[in-house]
């Protein structure tokens, strides 16, 4: 038999499984090898890179952890003692915790914030999940009896057996969520609708929404707040006053609806030709037009843009501590002028928790804005 006739013929029925990629090319080290070292100046930074992370996490850790105080009863237990380094003073911030909450809210009322507290989170968590349901209801008990209920536990009413509880005594994290949901609240319609002014094709609508916007965004918050609070009352009659928390109120939600006016106009300024044509066919008229169609994909394309405009407006809340106002950031600043706490590391750690408190807030922001994004298929990216 020839060699040709011993050969096997062999014929293929189906198709072998694909085989596994390396290792080195898929999962956790396949990353860390083409993000992080793929080449030697990246694996330089990513070196130096980890010394830093490294070196201020584990210096954090040991000042705010390892060698923190925990308890005590006043600056004797914040002092250095035999030599021994001390870490963070959190007995202080134990001690005056409740003052940070509340400024100097009676101590005998403070179930009444704390339950403005409850019923907000309340109305507000449904509201942030979009399948939930009965919206309406939930935004008109949100936006339309919650702020009356709000203002009537904080301030008080004697004909319900509330005491009269100055804003003066409004403080620490309390006035601060105060003046930044009220600034939020407010500066986004008014954003809007001076959006759609700057736009109009009436040229008085029109200049009068630019110049609120221009001159608004021409003028530091600083400046605004020192108005509002020194300067404004100058102006009024004789025996009109205005509340000493109303005034900055104002002034930061006019401040921030200059900002978001810019922000949702760049939105619409984004919406092709086309959509509004559409919908002048269909025979909408102005505003059905921006309800139904333009306004929608408008706000959904610049949301990254709005909630920015909400962290800083949230952080510029702190400003109002140089008018008198014993914000979060302003209660903090007079405790540590107390003697009975002087130590080394006790400003370090009061404004560690600042930093960590306003963190918090912005970070969830932050959060809930790229859930969104994601939400809405925005085509925005991580």
């Amino acid at each position: 038999m020839t060699t040709e006739a011993r050969k096997t013929v062999f014929y293929r029925s189906e198709m072998l499984p694909p085989k596994p990629p390396p290792p080195a090319t898929t999962g956790v080290l396949g990353w860390m090898r083409k993000n992080l070292f793929s080449d030697w100046k990246n694996t330089l930074l990513t070196l130096l890179g980890l010394y830093i992370i490294w070196f201020i996490a584990s210096t954090l850790i040991q000042f705010a952890v390892l060698d923190a105080v925990w308890e005590g009863q006043d600056r004797n237990a914040c002092l250095s003692q035999n030599g021994a380094e001390v870490g963070a003073c959190w007995a202080f911030v134990k001690a005056r915790f409740n003052q940070f909450m509340d400024g100097f809210f009676p101590t005998s009322e403070e179930w009444r914030y704390l339950l403005v507290y409850a019923v907000g989170i309340v109305l507000v968590v449904p509201m942030l999940i979009p399948p939930a349901p009965y919206k309406g209801l939930n935004a008109l008990l949100l936006f339309g009896a919650y702020p009356v209920l709000a203002y009537f536990l904080l301030y008080g009413a004697p004909s319900l057996g509330l005491p009269i509880v100055e804003t003066s005594k409004w403080g620490g994290l309390l006035l601060t969520l105060v003046i930044a949901v009220t600034g939020i609240v407010v500066s986004l319609p008014l954003g809007i609708l001076f959006a759609l002014g700057r736009r109009s094709e009436l040229p008085v609508i029109r200049f009068l929404s630019i110049v609120f916007i221009e001159f608004w965004r021409g003028v530091p918050l600083i400046t605004v707040l020192f108005v509002s609070s020194v300067t404004l009352p100058l102006f009024l009659p004789e025996g009109v006053t205005i509340d000493k928390v109303v005034r900055p109120l104002v002034g930061v939600a006019l401040f921030s609806a200059a900002y978001m006016a810019e922000v949702v106009r760049g939105g619409l300024q984004a919406i092709p030709k086309g959509q509004y044509e559409a919908a002048q066919a269909l025979g909408l008229t102005y505003w059905q037009m921006m309800w139904l169609i333009i306004l929608p994909q408008a706000l959904k394309m610049v949301i990254p843009g709005i909630v920015n405009t909400f962290i800083g407006l949230f952080k510029d809340t702190s400003l109002v501590s140089i008018i008198g106002l014993f914000d979060l950031l302003g209660i903090v600043q007079s405790a540590l002028a107390d003697p009975k706490w002087a130590t080394p590391v006790t400003a370090p750690t009061a404004y560690l928790f600042l930093a960590l408190t306003y963190w918090i807030f912005c970070f969830g922001m932050s959060r809930y804005s790229i859930f969104m994004e994601h939400y809405l298929h925005t085509g925005h990216k991580r």
